[in-house]
């Protein structure tokens, strides 16, 4: 053997020796915890194991382009956080970039924000104005091919990866609809997905307001704030707030919409890692609109951010949930980076409401249940679209598909709650 390929060798076993003591030293702090029965010793012999894997690949895997010291690192350490849970992940350096991008309001895709359910690729709601959107997907449809590869045992990055790619591209999806079951295969372009979060500002009847959010990014609180001011000018005395179908956003986001509607110095949530540390987010200032009757629109679609804001304002009655059951998508990702432009995302809390209520896999009930048809919210959905948008200007619905006759029962009965809570309120006060 030549001295540089001993060389090589003598490093590799140099660097895997290292990463064994830091993950020994890591051990043995973690095993102060209650909740950690594995000694440090244990943790020395699955990496001495790891190390033994690794060198056997580097020596005698066939193919030997595949044994990338890279490669490998990157191959091990996607699927250590993949077998944690389906959001924390392993992100290379592209797909990290992705990921800031997509945060910051504009990425090329389909328009989709999934999950897991059961093991299976869920969609949680499509974004409005996108492909997605257009094409008919809905909240609970099973993602079972790609472009024709089955998604089965496919990580949720993954399949988020597949689906996206560079504008005007095509994409195909097998979907497979519960209620009613059918299969449904979509041939969808890609296209550029610009997020505007808040929406449909309006006056509905007897001078109640409604707005809607579609996620919640950066300047979603600020946007928000500007669409009250205009709606207090036109007489606005109640408020419907639409979180239906919003998957969620960032966390600072969802905090800083609370900061309109609850007195200073309230928890909006509570954040608990493994060993019980707590953070808790609170209101900051008196809400300009703390007094302000309000209805918040929910659904399956309405998931992370979106059930930390409807979980603050139900826990202090401040708000009635009017709708259907949240998604349950309440815990919290770290995301840390590497020098060489890769990261991992790592789920290191969970959501408490103020009340301390754990959202994650449970979800947020209305406290009025009022339930719609995944037929009727899609019609509900394009004749919204139709109103706000004009006429979709390449995918029209389908021809058998009436919309002149189509209400929208949630909202319809929001309004109606509204008036009561108004009728009662100056009575209530006379007495």
């Amino acid at each position: 053997m030549s001295a540089k390929a001993i060389g090589r060798k003598v490093a590799w076993l140099v660097f895997l020796s290292l990463l064994g003591w830091n993950l020994v030293v890591g051990a043995r702090i973690a095993s102060k915890s209650d909740a950690e029965k594995e000694s440090p010793d244990v943790a020395f012999d699955k990496m001495r194991q790891l190390s033994i894997v690794l060198v056997q690949i580097r020596e005698n895997y066939v193919d030997v382009e595949k044994t990338g010291y890279k490669d490998l690192l990157y191959g091990a350490l996607r699927g250590m956080l993949t077998s944690l849970d389906p959001h924390s992940q392993f992100m290379d350096p592209d797909m990290f970039k992705d990921m800031k991008e997509e945060t910051a309001g504009e990425f090329g895709g389909l328009g989709i924000v999934i999950g897991m359910r059961d093991g299976i690729l869920t969609v949680i709601a499509p974004m409005e104005d996108t492909p997605a959107f257009r094409a008919g997907i809905l909240h609970g449809d099973k993602i079972i091919e790609i472009n024709g590869d089955s998604t089965e045992n496919l990580p949720l990055h993954e399949a988020v990866r597949k689906m996206r790619g560079e504008p005007g591209t095509r994409v195909k999806l097998k979907i497979l609809r519960p209620k009613p079951q059918g299969v449904k295969e979509l041939d969808l372009v890609r296209a550029v997905i610009k997020v505007e979060s808040v929406k449909g500002a309006k006056i509905l009847d007897d001078h109640i307001g409604y707005i809607r959010l579609t996620q919640f990014s950066e300047p979603t609180a600020e946007t928000m704030m500007k669409a009250l001011a205009r709606l207090k000018e036109q007489g606005m005395t109640a408020l419907i707030l639409d979180l239906r179908n919003n998957p969620g956003g960032l966390l600072n986001s969802s905090v800083d919409v609370t900061h309109a509607f609850l007195p200073d110095n309230d928890i909006v949530v509570s954040t608990k890692s493994r060993r019980e540390v707590l953070n808790k987010y609170r209101s900051r200032g008196r809400g300009p609109y703390a007094d302000l009757p309000m209805v918040i629109l929910v659904n399956g679609g309405s998931a992370s951010a979106s059930e930390i804001v409807a979980g603050a304002l139900q826990d202090y009655k401040r708000a009635i949930l009017l709708g259907e059951k949240t998604f349950g998508k309440g815990s919290v990702q770290s995301v840390l980076p590497f020098e060489d432009g890769s990261a991992i995302r790592l789920t290191t809390a969970k959501y408490y409401t103020p009340n301390d209520r754990c959202i994650h896999e449970i979800g947020i009930p209305p406290d009025i249940f009022v339930p719609v048809s995944p037929e009727l919210w899609q019609k509900i959905q394009l004749k919204r679209a139709k109103a706000e948008l004009g006429e979709p200007d390449e995918e029209e619905p389908p021809p058998d598909m009436d919309l002149s006759n189509v209400v929208d029962v949630q909202l319809e009965r929001a309004v109606d709650v509204l008036k009561g809570i108004r009728q009662f309120k100056p009575q209530t006060a006379g007495k």
